[in-house]
């Protein structure tokens, strides 16, 4: 089950990360219209997660990797830095998606 579950969120992440560059591709970046504190506070979420999600990339390579060369251990010690990471993305993602599209629009 852990396997099937695990290949199931890479293939899904993996989707999703083809999906939005394509749409930043044709639509461009759009702007937050939020101004003063929800702004800070936006541009924190977006960086924080930003950052983290180019760090959790290599990560989860890292974690196939180590899983193929069955080396279980090496991979649960990194899979538990690895996991709150990938949440932490996951839903700074939703977030950002929500503060953008349905709070405050977008210009």
């Amino acid at each position: 089950m852990h396997r099937r579950a695990m290949l199931t969120a890479l293939t899904t992440s993996a989707l999703f990360l083809i999906f939005y560059v394509t749409r930043v591709a044709f639509t461009g970046i759009h702007e937050f219209a939020g101004e003063g504190a929800a702004r800070a506070v936006y541009l924190s979420i977006l960086f924080s997660h930003i950052a983290l999600a180019v760090l959790v990339v290599p990560l989860a390579l890292r974690l196939v990797y180590l899983v193929r060369r069955r080396r279980f251990r090496n991979h649960a010690q990194l899979a538990r830095w690895t996991f709150p990471i990938w949440a932490y993305v996951s839903v700074t993602g939703l977030v950002v998606y929500v503060l953008i599209y349905q709070v405050y629009g977008y210009r």
